[in-house]
């Protein structure tokens, strides 16, 4: 190969300007080499909460750049949008509720989970106004019960309709026997979301731990019910179930096998750090992306999410059928699928062999 050097005018003695311009444009050009080398990923999640706590550790830690993967995390806006990103292709995978892979595959974009992050919904969190709290509304029955004072249902916040809080807040309420006694609105991000309780543009607002202690610390919302409780779940879903999956499109799969299987390497790892090391690390790891809620929120978030995560990352057909009834139901719009058919198991159990748990 040519030396860099000979580039250089043709002189009789070399300058240090000439040799220091000659290193820097071989050191430029093997940077360039070693960009060009990793490969690009873009990951889309929902919104900047920790339930995403996974893909913000591979990335905070590096664990995208161990695999060789010149990584971007982009905030989708909801579930839905995220769904909508990876379906245009403007986004190579996703972490987000279960059921969207499906959507996408009963749509014609067939799609796979790779890995499950979690075993419970971790977002089930369901906060009143302080105002109707101190009235007396302390309990779901009594809520679902009051009208407002123009006479409607009571309105109830999510991140969006569709997405993962809406679909398992209204089976728990189905279950409960409060169907159709609220309406439901979709209210976007964190900041937004909790801007609609503040502003009593809703009654009630259902996400994670994090939100709960930014209502409760700031004084304009209390919790009225967990149902990622354990308990609570238990009661109404009868056991675990892969409620959050990193996934892609079959396409990416067909296209770049070696790239699903880095993303797929990396979150895996990150799964488990995660499952090994503290709220206070975990939070060291992941703080850029949740500087939405405050320090002492999203502790509290990571200590819960963290207490019903999935390290192995694998999914078992028991968990799936447990699922199935949330899922393949009228109001969620997904047509029954099979577990094979939206979950490519092969980068799991090869992830987990190169980093076992």
């Amino acid at each position: 190969m040519t030396s860099p050097l000979t580039s250089l005018p043709k002189v009789s003695v070399l300058t240090r300007r000439h040799v220091v311009t000659a290193l820097g444009a071989s050191a430029a050009l093997a940077g360039s080499r070693a960009a060009r080398a990793a490969s690009a990923a873009k990951g889309i999640y929902p919104v900047a909460t920790c339930s995403y706590m996974v893909m913000f550790a591979a990335q905070g830690l590096g664990y995208f750049k161990d695999e060789g993967l010149d990584s971007r995390l982009v905030q989708g806006g909801s579930g839905v949008k995220t769904r909508e990103i990876i379906a245009s292709g403007q986004g190579d995978f996703a972490l987000a509720d279960f059921v969207h892979p499906m959507l996408l595959t009963n749509k014609g974009r067939p799609c796979k989970a790779l890995t499950a992050v979690d075993r419970i919904a971790a977002g089930l969190q369901f906060m009143i106004r302080a105002d109707l709290y101190a009235q007396g509304i302390t309990d779901l029955a009594k809520f679902v019960a009051w009208k407002r004072p123009d006479g409607r249902k009571p309105l109830v916040g999510v991140s969006s309709i569709g997405g993962t809080t809406h679909i398992w807040s209204t089976y728990f309420l189905e279950k409960l026997g409060y169907d159709g006694m609220v309406t439901w609105l979709g209210v976007g991000n964190v900041d937004t979301m909790l801007g609609s309780l503040k502003t009593k543009q809703v009654d009630v607002l259902i996400n994670t731990y994090s939100l709960v202690g930014e209502v409760e610390r700031q004084g304009y919302g209390k919790l009225l019910y967990d149902g990622s409780d354990p308990r609570n779940w238990d009661s109404v879903i009868g056991g675990t179930v892969p409620v959050t999956v990193n996934y892609c499109l079959q396409a990416r799969i067909d296209r770049d096998p070696a790239l699903v299987q880095a993303w797929t390497n990396a979150v895996m790892r990150a799964g488990q750090w995660v499952d090994k090391h503290d709220p206070e690390e975990i939070y060291g790891a992941i703080e850029p992306f949740v500087g939405s809620t405050s320090r002492e929120s999203n502790l509290i978030e990571i200590k819960a999410t963290k207490a019903v995560g999935n390290p192995a990352g694998l999914i078992d057909e028991a968990a799936f059928d447990r699922g199935a009834k949330v899922w393949f139901r009228e109001m969620t719009g997904v047509q029954k699928l099979p577990l094979d058919a939206v979950y490519a198991a092969r980068f799991a159990e090869a992830a987990a062999a190169k980093y076992p748990a």
